[in-house]
């Protein structure tokens, strides 16, 4: 009964608005770190002083707990707690080329999903890992998920190690490039299986320390598909090979 009445209560509640400017939508339902929230980013030439306080009185003046921290010149962060509803609101701000940038918030505190279990998750997973912070997102179309690693090894060693691990997993490669990105190499690789695709970006930290950023998308719709005609080729593959099964209009 419980997530039967918390889910509609999560879809009927929207992000809270700062007067006279335009809030952007960051993807749909985000799971980050397993609970669900919603995010929208805004600007304004009004000082942060300004925009923390806006927030502050319009929850307090609501009868919700409030919590502010920061300096509010560089940065600054305002909660509230919808304790009935089990909801926080929550502004993150900062300062960027002599504007106000903020993050609008809702998340959920009472839904959770448990992430899944090791080597059943939509990743690829790299040994030894110093970070990981995942984050996904819903639609009509499908879904996607974002992982983002460091890890202490050098920046080929983890090209073979993925390589190895998604041929194992069935993957097909699509392309692979690399350069230079302020003087740190930098490798992109390309895979699709069936419906799904793969992008992996390796940035060389140090000559021992790796950044991997991970996306997974997968969708009926080959449109949707960062590489339609790469998920095409491969989906079609995977329907020749009984992977999948073509719908019936």
């Amino acid at each position: 009964m419980l997530l039967l009445w918390a889910a509609p209560s999560r879809a009927e509640q929207e992000l809270a608005v700062y007067p006279g400017t335009v809030h952007t939508r960051i993807g749909n339902d985000l799971l980050i770190g397993g609970q669900y929230h919603r995010m929208a980013y805004f600007t304004t030439p009004d000082p942060m002083v300004k925009v923390a306080k806006y927030f502050t009185d319009l929850w307090r003046k609501q009868g919700y707990p409030v919590v502010a921290s920061g300096d509010f010149k560089q940065e600054g962060v305002v909660s509230a707690f919808y304790t009935r509803e089990g909801l926080q609101r929550a502004v993150v701000l900062r300062t960027h080329m002599g504007k106000t940038v903020g993050f609008t918030v809702l998340k959920d505190l009472w839904l959770y999903e448990t992430p899944p279990d090791a080597g059943k998750g939509h990743f690829i997973q790299v040994e030894g890992a110093l970070f990981s912070a995942d984050v996904g997102t819903r639609d009509e179309a499908g879904g996607s998920r974002h992982r983002t690693q460091v890890v202490e090894r050098g920046l080929d060693t983890v090209r073979q190690e993925l390589a190895s691990k998604f041929t194992a997993a069935g993957y097909k490669p699509v392309r692979d490039s690399g350069g230079t990105l302020d003087r740190q190499r930098t490798l992109v690789l390309e895979y699709a299986r069936g419906a799904e695709q793969t992008i992996t970006t390796l940035v060389e930290l140090e000559p021992s320390r790796v950044a991997i950023s991970q996306t997974w998308v997968g969708t009926d719709r080959p449109d949707g598909m960062p590489n339609a005609d790469a998920v095409h080729q491969a989906r079609q593959e995977a329907i020749r090979t009984g992977l999948v099964k073509e719908k019936q209009p």
